[in-house]
């Protein structure tokens, strides 16, 4: 029940698991609600098999004044064994609230040294986050475009919010998978896998019945990697009157039958938007690369 229409783990299904986890994590630290503000960072390393045993671990590693941030460290093997690879790692933000409103946390301070190095990454983390949160912030979307391009639209279901009342931020990176997949198989005409997702910022909550609508739109091409930005916008049916809630960009490969990366056909954008948007992937490669220091590649000590 967990794998995709492709039979394998969806990168959508993991973001969801992570999230959950997360935001139980945070509220047992604030003692009270919480949503998620920002997830950033997140590199699939290796695939999750249908039947492997998946671990995670949610552990908070920094605080703000109303503000958590918890490291996610998501592994899986076989059950018959004892052994586990770790498959991603990702800080997730939260803001602890009461009433609507943000509420103070209990300081966190860091017990051991793999707490600490993770409490060190988060602040490394922050720094790369403002520079992303700034360089989106000077983007056009709303142009003409020549990019391949999917939206999907839908009502938020009971099913799909927490118990205060709004829609898990799980499923709303759920979503933006499938919508990016949806562009990444187009372009590729053919398998693709998930292998980063980057700067998933929540601005706004969604809750049940909301109109949600999911755009995704092709910005850049490797050798063998797609970039996607996805944007979900939600609100009343009855007046279409959409808000933006969620932005992030999620890369996919190329792949053959057996899995293996392949290349993929370039996207030359001849439109000043298109353009514009490929110059400012670029830009967020960049960033990343010159601001964070590769994923560390060990499982954290167990709980």
């Amino acid at each position: 029940m967990d794998a995709n229409v492709r039979g394998v783990m969806s990168a959508g299904k993991v973001l969801e698991w992570i999230d959950k986890a997360g935001y139980a994590a945070a509220v047992g630290w604030a003692g009270t609600y919480a949503v998620t503000g920002y997830v950033g960072n997140i590199h699939f390393t290796r695939p999750i098999n249908v039947g492997d045993l998946v671990v995670i671990q949610a552990r908070v590693v920094l605080t703000g004044r109303t503000s958590l941030q918890v490291v996610c460290t998501v592994s899986s093997g076989d059950p018959r064994s004892s052994s586990r690879v770790l498959n991603t790692q990702c800080v997730l933000q939260f803001v602890a609230m009461e009433d609507g409103r943000p509420v103070p946390v209990p300081s966190f301070v860091p017990r051991d040294d793999w707490e600490l190095g993770q409490h060190e990454r988060a602040l490394e983390i922050n720094v790369a986050r403002r520079a992303i949160e700034e360089e989106m912030q000077h983007q056009d979307y709303a142009g003409d475009t020549g990019a391949c391009r999917e939206t999907l639209r839908f009502l938020a279901a009971p099913t799909d919010v927490n118990w205060g009342g709004k829609v898990h931020g799980g499923y709303v990176m759920s979503w933006i998978d499938q919508a990016a997949q949806v562009v990444a198989e187009r372009w590729h005409a053919g398998p693709v896998a998930s292998v980063f997702a980057g700067g998933v910022r929540f601005y706004r909550p969604m809750f049940i019945g909301d109109l949600v609508e999911v755009d995704a739109r092709l910005l850049y091409t490797g050798t063998t990697s797609m970039h996607i930005s996805v944007h979900v916008r939600s609100g009343d049916p009855r007046t279409r009157d959409l808000r933006e809630t969620t932005h992030c960009t999620i890369v996919y490969c190329g792949v053959d039958e057996l899995g293996r990366k392949r290349p993929v056909p370039p996207w030359r954008p001849v439109l000043p938007g298109d353009v514009a948007l490929a110059e400012h992937a670029r830009a967020m490669i960049d960033i990343r690369e010159r601001l964070l220091r590769p994923m560390p590649r060990e499982l954290p000590p167990d709980l």
